[in-house]
């Protein structure tokens, strides 16, 4: 995860993130990394993995006002330079970091 958005992960603000390319992501644990220091991790759960075009991802997170077409784009290709509107991506949503690690020290329940 680039410096600039690990902070959001870590306090709980950024539930989501938007993949291209980068192979198979599905429900469980998931351990970020920020880019700008490997030393500084967290672990979120996934909690679902939807894929759809690019171009209807800012609608689907409820950012759509935040995020038309041009800066969703232009913030995208800060990642991958060659992503278009028209190409798929993953929508990878999770619980937060706090979430997460309570959820870890819950029971589990059997009927």
């Amino acid at each position: 995860m680039v410096p600039r958005l690990f902070p959001g992960i870590v306090a709980g603000r950024k539930t989501s993130t938007i993949r291209w390319r980068e192979g198979p992501i599905v429900p469980g644990l998931l351990r970020y990394v920020c880019d700008g220091d490997p030393a500084l991790r967290t672990i979120v759960r996934v909690i679902r993995v939807t894929t759809m075009l690019l171009r209807a991802a800012a609608a689907f997170l409820g950012r759509a006002a935040d995020w038309p077409d041009a800066v969703l784009l232009d913030g995208m290709r800060e990642h991958y330079p060659a992503i278009t509107l028209d190409d798929a991506v993953e929508i990878v949503e999770h619980l937060t970091p706090m979430e997460t690690e309570a959820q870890q020290h819950e029971p589990s329940t059997v009927s």
